[in-house]
């Protein structure tokens, strides 16, 4: 019989690059580098899209040059095209057949140009896109004007004439000279009318508003004793306030004769332009917002006009369904509603928090409330706002109108979206992140502390005011720029509590009590939603898209650096007491 001879081999010695390989590897230096590469790409990608954001977007309020050309499309008369380049592509001959558009030659691929040709008054449409091999005798002439007008968009076409009370003042090279002054006196008056309309107006309509609900009331208090209300015409309160209302009315109709004069001097100008059609076209300086030659303006002209468009565009009010003009309103309704969430969501987190790490007993009902919190905050934000439309809108809000505002219903005043709705709906969904924030930062506060406070005779609410809550501040602060950065970009809730299309008016005006909760507000988010899928001019609400979600960003990055400021600060101020 037979037996195996087995050896026991040992393995081969490692050499010393394969021992260096392998102490490397088991250091952990690997995943570092893998961590630190991710970091980077990510970083890259965020830039690189704020970088594509703001050229998209800031780009828009350059100057550009307007093109003159003759337009020959195949089969149809030659005309004269003028507007400004917005875009080039190319465009494939299969796509051209499908569309019946004719070709001269027969290649793969054709440029086309898209123009801002403006004047939509007369043509329908401000943007067209033309075939390159179309146009011939491409020139930027020096004498093309551009119009910015409060309605139709832009003018393109060469100033004829300046005219005043239907007779021509300028004409010819003098003409460009007098548009300018009559602009700028246009301009002038059309900011009077605005603030006699916005501001005076609006504050004699809403004392005329308060003094109709003094008189309801009125009325109202005869109903609940069981009296007719006409008794009420007869008491002095009524009667004082009648005079009130009379004195008013001579108020009203003082700024109602200002109104009759400004809007006469503003309609006394006119000018005539000749559009690319050759046709001669009169329009109202009172419509014109501004008026430029970009083919003849300097690089530094333009860069003027940029800041000059930039600054319009964060302090100026929207205009065009919201294709032209600022967002102001959307920016103000935005930080106003983060800051209004902010102060509401802080002190219920904090108290939520501080129940549940130093008074609540540890044990099962415990435990279920940390996982209901932190499955709170999963829950999709559309069910938030669905909440606060049926809880706090139609119940709170409709309780509240029968309690404190009779007078006013059937119109409501606390029982439709508005300002107040809208913050309280994103504080309770950004209470799970204020929550989870303030206990972790309370957890990390060494007992030793605690019991020191106590020793020396505090009271535990003393120690929870005077120690323990100082000391967690940072970690609070965390939470509260989790929930800012969150709120900031929430559209989908805001849309059933509060916020709309367009804004007459502020929620902080002169008019008491000067914050209105219960007025609808913008947003710079819902703008955004707004002007990209709802605006009838999507060539020209694109650039504004980019614009406008650029300074969200902003928006957010300026609110969190200021709480991130705070928070170091704090945690500089305590960092002794932790050690």
């Amino acid at each position: 019989m037979k037996t195996a001879n087995i050896s026991n081999t040992e393995p081969a010695p490692m050499t010393s690059n394969q021992a260096g390989f392998t102490a490397w590897f088991n250091s952990g230096a690997p995943w570092v580098w893998l961590n630190a590469a991710a970091v980077s790409v990510s970083i890259i990608l965020v830039i690189g899209l704020l970088g594509l954001i703001a050229v998209r977007g800031l780009g828009h309020f350059w100057p550009a040059s307007v093109m003159a050309s003759t337009f020959s499309p195949p089969n149809q008369a030659s005309q004269l095209v003028m507007g400004e380049v917005v875009q080039i592509e190319d465009v494939t001959s299969a796509r051209l057949v499908s569309a019946g558009v004719e070709m001269a030659e027969s290649r793969e691929s054709y440029k086309r140009y898209l123009l801002k040709t403006g004047n939509r008054d007369t043509g329908g449409a401000d943007f067209v896109y033309v075939m390159k091999d179309w146009l011939s005798e491409i020139h930027y002439p020096q004498d093309v004007i551009v119009v910015e007008r409060r309605e139709w968009g832009n003018l393109y076409g060469r100033l004829l004439a300046v005219k005043e009370q239907g007779v021509t003042v300028a004409d010819g090279e003098a003409a460009w000279s007098s548009f300018n002054d009559r602009l700028a006196r246009s301009r002038a008056l059309f900011k009077q009318i605005r603030d006699i309309e916005k501001h005076e107006i609006g504050a004699v309509n809403h004392r005329y508003e308060r003094m109709r609900l003094a008189k309801r009331s009125l009325e109202l208090e005869f109903e609940d004793r069981g009296e007719d209300p006409a008794l009420a015409l007869k008491t002095d309160k009524y009667r004082r306030i009648e005079a009130q209302r009379g004195q008013l009315d001579k108020e009203y109709a003082v700024l109602q004769e200002q109104l009759i004069q400004l809007y006469a001097q503003i309609n006394r100008d006119s000018y005539v332009v000749q559009l690319s059609s050759g046709q001669a076209q009169e329009q109202d300086f009172a419509k014109a917002v501004r008026a430029y030659q970009p083919n003849a303006m300097s690089r530094l002209q333009k860069a003027g006009f940029y800041i000059e468009k930039l600054w319009e565009f964060v302090s100026d009010e929207p205009r065009e369904a919201n294709t032209e003009g600022g967002i102001f309103p959307a920016i103000f309704g935005t930080v106003m509603m983060v800051i209004l969430m902010a102060i509401l969501v802080t002190p219920f987190g904090v108290v939520a928090a501080l129940y549940l790490r130093e008074y609540a007993r540890q044990g099962w009902l415990t435990r279920t409330i940390r996982v209901a919190v932190n499955n709170l905050a999963g829950v999709p934000s559309i069910v938030y706002g669905v909440f606060g439309l049926g809880f706090f809108v139609y119940f709170l809000g409709g309780q509240i109108d029968d309690l404190f505002f009779r007078a006013a219903q059937p119109s409501p005043t606390f029982g439709t979206p508005g300002l107040l709705w809208a913050s309280l709906t994103l504080a309770i969904l950004t209470l799970p992140v204020v929550i989870v924030a303030t206990e972790e930062g309370l957890a990390r506060i060494p007992r030793s502390l605690r019991e020191a406070s106590l020793a020396l005779g505090a009271t535990k609410a003393e120690t929870l005011w005077r120690v323990v809550l100082p000391m967690a501040s940072p970690a609070m602060m965390t939470g509260l720029i989790l929930a800012i950065a969150r709120a900031a970009g929430e559209v989908a809730p805001l849309m059933l509590v509060g916020v709309v299309k367009l804004a007459p008016s502020l929620p902080l005006d002169g008019n008491i009590p000067f914050l209105h909760l219960d007025r609808k507000f913008m947003h710079l988010g819902f703008h955004i939603y707004d002007v990209g899928f709802q605006s009838p001019n999507v060539e020209a609400a694109r650039p504004l898209v980019y614009a406008t979600a650029f300074l969200l960003v902003l928006v957010i990055v300026v609110l969190n650096l200021a709480a991130v400021r705070i928070r170091n600060h704090l945690r500089e101020k305590y960092r002794a007491l932790e050690h």
